[in-house]
């Protein structure tokens, strides 16, 4: 069984993939794309303000960076 995933805002993960090496490369409504070069890897984070990440939404932006839960938690 897979750890809970915590609850998470889009500007704390917008501050965890910055600090991944992800850069703001534009946004397309609420959708804000960070883009990282070193492997070209493409992050779309949804920016809904005040509102917490759908579990299954965290889980596939967890997974698009490259990190497991237990990563991602210890750099929250």
């Amino acid at each position: 069984m897979s750890p809970k995933l915590p609850m998470v805002k889009a500007k704390e993960l917008i501050r965890i993939a910055s600090g991944l090496g992800f850069e703001f490369d534009r946004q397309s409504g609420s959708h804000v794309i960070y883009y990282r070069k070193s492997d070209k890897r493409r992050l779309v984070v949804p920016v809904h303000a005040g509102k917490d990440l759908k579990p299954k939404t965290l889980l596939g932006i967890i997974k698009e960076m490259g990190l497991e839960v237990d990563e991602f938690r210890k750099l929250l």
